[in-house]
């Protein structure tokens, strides 16, 4: 009994085009992406404390609206937090190298 694999991926020999990257933008910069995250999380805590302080002042009834909105924003500081220690690791890492 022999097995057959299907090929995921069918070739057609016919076909000459060159095949481009599908997006032409330059690349974004690490630094960016982490400043926008860390915007992110910011804003995600002031939300959070804002409707905090609605609840308390009897503004907002839905209390599950700001459990979410603080879970969410003590998992973007944790998250925060573990990246921040990773890159403090890295760098501790490679002043320990020797030249």
């Amino acid at each position: 009994m022999i097995n057959r694999i299907n090929p995921l991926i069918q070739v057609n020999p016919q076909m000459t085009e060159k095949v481009e990257p599908a997006s032409k933008d330059p690349v974004t910069p690490f630094s960016e992406i982490l400043k926008n995250a860390l915007n992110q999380v910011e804003t995600d805590i002031k939300t959070s404390n804002d409707l905090v302080k609605k609840v308390s002042t009897g503004d907002i009834q839905d209390l599950h609206q700001v459990m979410i909105a603080t879970e969410k924003a003590n998992l973007g500081l944790q998250l925060t937090v573990q990246v921040r220690n990773k890159i403090v690791e890295a760098y501790q890492e490679i002043m320990r190298m020797q030249v």
